[in-house]
């Protein structure tokens, strides 16, 4: 497990790295203003259906396909696959229809120019979600089979691909170009991953698989859908602020995304069919072994990360300066909002793990429930923040909801599993 995490450790990093140059390279080359504002504005709502789409069906369907034998396995996986796809389409169409009214609600500050040219990249990128919902299903399949290593060198690949692209066409085409280089990145990981599927099956749409992911992933649907409006909000509260700020507050949790994504694909995720195996098996210590293990492994590694970003990041952003009319204040601001949100760091990455180790359970309701309770919470705070102390208060209130929510999680997890615990070890 450790070469492995090591392996994924190291293909995460790159990953992140790629991920993080595509807006830097445009930030860099267009300035933050009104265009990089709409392109990341455009994406907001696409990234909600796709990270409600994606984290519910990777948390239901890795511990459902990972203790399928081989017939069943493929079976599904079509099945899940076709479902998806389909079913993600009909919602793009429904939003691309649409999308001059939503994004006029999710961005009353902008100005009409600012609107429309939000509402035309949103429908490039809605082609984008599509293909996010497809690659949730074939990495679920993926990682069910822990084969994990293909999965991370396909995104590189894609990565690399679409960032070239966008060397290629941002200086003639500006920022429309970067909205077709993410969906050429998705294209091409759907295409490098759909080998994992096999041979064509005629999906059972009435299998066990299909109808048990149904029912854990109903708790999920209404609140995950409410609880990773987050982004929305954001969008909505910096869109009244000057030109830029949106694109500040982007760049800094894009940062803080990538570094999460590195550390969770690298500890968190080969731990998943393995805590899924424990739990089906009915082997409590060892499953509280797994998790308490990931756990103390991703708590040493994020705070350490905060702690060199804190050190060297100023430094490393100055790098900026210079590059499509970023200035030294500019760079200051994205340094003091990346400091307001080191807590989106620990506490995302912390509480990844706690999260995962109740999905392996087959339970998708309480952790979900937590962070509905404390999302509700915490708006209203982080309203009241950003109108009073404006980005940093914003970012600050984020930090501290992530945090408070783990501690939660894992005060609630420990009392759960205690009593199997004591039953398994009584028993043994």
């Amino acid at each position: 497990m450790i070469k492995l995490s090591l392996i994924l450790g190291t293909l995460a990093i790159s990953n992140a790295i790629l991920a993080v140059l595509m807006p830097w390279y445009v930030v860099t080359r267009l300035g933050v203003g009104i265009e990089t504002d709409s392109l990341f504005a455009s994406g907001a709502l696409p990234q909600l259906v796709f990270l409600v789409v994606s984290f519910s069906l990777m948390q239901v369907l890795v511990p459902l396909l990972a203790t399928q034998d081989e017939a069943g396995f493929h079976r599904d996986a079509w099945g899940f696959f076709l479902a998806v796809t389909v079913l993600s389409s009909l919602l793009a169409i429904a939003l691309g229809v649409t999308a001059p009214y939503w994004v006029r609600l999710m961005v009353p500050g902008f100005s009409d120019h600012a609107k429309q040219l939000t509402t035309s990249l949103s429908r490039i990128q809605l082609l984008a979600m599509v293909g996010n919902a497809s690659v949730a299903v074939l990495w679920s399949a993926y990682y069910a089979r822990q084969k994990f290593i293909w999965a991370e060198v396909s995104s590189m690949l894609a990565n690399i691909a679409a960032l070239l692209y966008l060397f290629w066409l941002l200086p003639s085409q500006g920022i429309v170009a970067a909205a077709w280089a993410t969906v050429l990145n998705l294209g091409l990981k759907v295409a490098l991953l759909m080998p994992v599927l096999g041979r064509w099956q005629r999906p059972d749409l009435n299998s066990y698989a299909m109808n048990e992911a149904w029912r854990r992933i109903k708790p999920f649907l209404f609140g995950q859908t409410y609880s990773k409006t987050d982004p929305l909000i954001d969008r909505f509260l910096t869109s009244m602020g000057v030109a830029g700020n949106l694109s500040t507050l982007y760049i800094g949790q894009q940062i803080y995304s990538a570094i999460n994504l590195v550390i969770t694909k690298a500890i968190s995720t080969p731990t998943v069919p393995r805590m899924a195996i424990a739990a089906k098996a009915g082997d409590w210590p060892g499953f509280r072994h797994i998790y308490r293990g990931r756990l103390l492994w991703m708590t040493c590694i994020s705070v350490f990360g905060g702690a060199l970003l804190l050190v060297f990041g100023e430094s490393a952003l100055r790098l900026l300066i210079g590059h499509g009319g970023i200035t030294a204040e500019n760079v200051h601001s994205l340094w003091l909002i990346m400091i307001a949100l080191i807590g989106v760091l620990v506490g995302g990455t912390v509480g990844q793990v706690t999260a995962v180790a109740f999905y392996a359970m087959g339970d998708t309701r309480t952790p979900t429930n937590l962070f509905i309770w404390t999302f509700t919470i915490y708006i209203p705070i982080k309203v009241i923040a950003f109108l009073h102390y404006g980005l940093m208060g914003l970012a600050i209130a984020t930090s501290v909801h992530l945090v408070l929510n783990f501690l939660l999680q894992f005060v609630v997890l420990e009392r759960a599993t205690a009593p199997m615990r004591a039953a398994a070890l009584k028993v043994g």
